[in-house]
């Protein structure tokens, strides 16, 4: 396996991959599409905190990237969009700089309340700079805290310790939340006419972008004061400069913007009633050394057990719930690489998860299925993107959990249609084994990952003795025959043997007398 960490990745966490056997590439940021495109080449995850971009041009020509890693919280770096659709897992690990980017908002917090920047350059410039630069004290003074999520909520808690009024919106959070916590909710507009200063801790998405414009900040209370340490765009920022001109706003304190790093002749950087830092809110050591190992050990155990943490396009999936589907996975794949075979074009999948079926997880054994059922059309199929692709292609996928096992402690039922509503039914169990346990109905056993012979014959004497020459003759062995009555006068068999039967072998079979179908699988 090959990692590839780009924009200074603690070395912490690359230590994790050196142990389990990883080569270790480490690159300075690849802003340039086609460069990354390259480094790309043989890689299993890429590792990235903000620098480097990864956008669809990026990812067009990966074939072995399974993860996207990205050192921090905010994902809009990373085309997820693209990532999804080629099967690429986006992991984040937002917890690790949740510290680290509260105290940077409070340490702008402070600054603007008390000059601390304009007091700073004026010393060094040889003044003593006291007049005009009086503050304003925190205790009594209304935060209003725009997302109150990990980072927005330690945000508020610290706050309240320092003797402030706190109040939050959230976009994310039911109105039914406004009853719980210790931080009441008011909406938009409210909270903006309500705050002295607001603060920005959403991520930014379709809906956030300049989620403070002409019209919101105008509806601030007057003299107000602005803090963004989430994300860049959140702030229109020509609309923030007229409403700093104006008076509307006092100051604000930006750590994020919409273009990094902040062009050289950005009017931002000349603004007097502008705090600005570089994108500093999760640069601690600490922090740096958390997301790294965070970060790490959910690659890691994504590709050793499937459990899935801090992907934002697949569900999560724990440690023990990975444990718990585990011995399933190579069966879901191998039931899935068997429908194909049995319904080459399926327009309607059905699966359930029969008989003890209360502690298992079934949506990664559902997507895992799915991907085998698809993935000989393409093999960029993957549990992320399978469900995806089954939606494009027209399948219809459907399950349902619980139900009679039919005497086994868990089985799995499949029932594939094709568009003219031909249907082939499959059942199987992990009971002694994975295996198949039921065909159309019909109780016949084998192992699906297996060379496999089904025969469909008029159930008489002697044909089964012919097939048994004919494979000898070709130097194939029966590992093992499983017969099973149909009762209509016809059988069905399922053979596995040891190699896959040449094929004017299964030529010289189908035209045995009696022989009405035989598949290859």
């Amino acid at each position: 396996m090959k990692v590839l960490a780009c924009d200074g990745i603690h070395e912490d966490g690359l230590a994790l991959f050196r142990d389990a056997g990883w080569e270790v590439v480490v690159s300075e940021p690849l802003k340039d599409p086609a460069a990354l495109s390259r480094a790309l080449a043989g890689v299993d995850a890429l590792l990235v905190r903000s620098a480097t971009p990864v956008g669809a041009q990026a990812l067009e020509h990966t074939a072995a990237l399974r993860v996207i890693g990205r050192a921090g919280a905010g994902v809009d770096t990373i085309d997820v969009e693209t990532a999804t659709a080629r099967g690429i897992a986006v992991m984040n690990a937002p917890d690790g700089n949740t510290l680290a980017a509260a105290e940077h908002a409070l340490s702008l917090l402070f600054a603007l309340a008390r000059h601390v920047p304009s007091a700073d350059a004026g010393m060094k410039a040889g003044q003593w700079p006291k007049a005009g630069l009086t503050g304003f004290e925190l205790e009594g003074k209304k935060l209003g805290v725009i997302g109150l999520g990990r980072i927005g909520g330690t945000v508020a808690r610290k706050a309240l310790a320092l003797g402030m009024d706190v109040a939050a919106y959230d976009p994310f959070l039911p109105p039914s939340a406004a009853a719980h916590g210790s931080v009441p909710l008011k909406p938009l507009e409210e909270l903006l006419a309500w705050a002295d200063v607001v603060t920005l801790h959403v991520p930014r998405t379709k809906d956030t972008t300049h989620l403070l414009n002409a019209d919101t900040l105008a509806r601030m209370k007057h003299g107000a004061y602005l803090i963004n340490a989430a994300r860049g765009g959140l702030v229109d920022e020509a609309a923030l400069l007229a409403a700093l001109d104006s008076g509307q706003i006092a100051g604000a304190a930006l750590d994020t913007f919409a273009t990094e790093p902040l062009p050289v002749d950005s009017p931002l950087r000349t603004h007097a009633n502008l705090v600005l830092t570089p994108h500093l809110g999760a640069s601690t050591g600490e922090a740096q050394q958390a997301v790294s190992t965070i970060l790490a050990r959910q690659v890691l155990d994504y590709f050793a057990t499937g459990a899935v943490a801090g992907c934002v396009n697949l569900p999560p999936l724990t440690a023990e719930a990975a444990r718990e589907v585990g011995p399933w996975m190579p069966l879901m794949s191998a039931l899935g690489k068997l429908a194909a075979r049995l319904v080459p074009a399926p327009a309607r999948l059905h699966i359930t998860y029969a008989g003890r079926s209360e502690a298992l997880d079934s949506r990664p054994l559902t997507r895992l299925l799915v991907a085998a059922l698809l993935g000989g059309v393409s093999t960029r199929v993957t549990p992320v993107n399978a469900l995806q692709e089954a939606a494009a292609r027209g399948l219809v996928v459907a399950e349902t959990v619980g139900g009679n096992g039919n005497g086994f402690d868990r089985l799995l039922k499949l029932r594939i249609e094709d568009e003219h509503g031909e249907a082939r039914e499959l059942e199987a169990t992990l009971h002694r084994g994975p295996r198949v346990v039921r065909l159309d109905g019909v109780e016949i056993e084998f192992d699906p990952q297996a060379h496999l012979l089904l025969m469909r014959n008029v159930d008489r004497p002697g044909i089964i003795g012919l097939v048994g020459s004919h494979l000898g003759a070709a130097g194939v062995n029966i590992v093992n025959f499983s017969l099973g009555a149909k009762g209509d006068g016809e059988a069905l068999a399922a053979i596995t043997v040891d190699r896959p039967v040449p094929e004017a072998q299964l030529v010289a079979l189908r035209g045995i007398a009696g022989m009405l179908s035989l598949e290859a699988l």
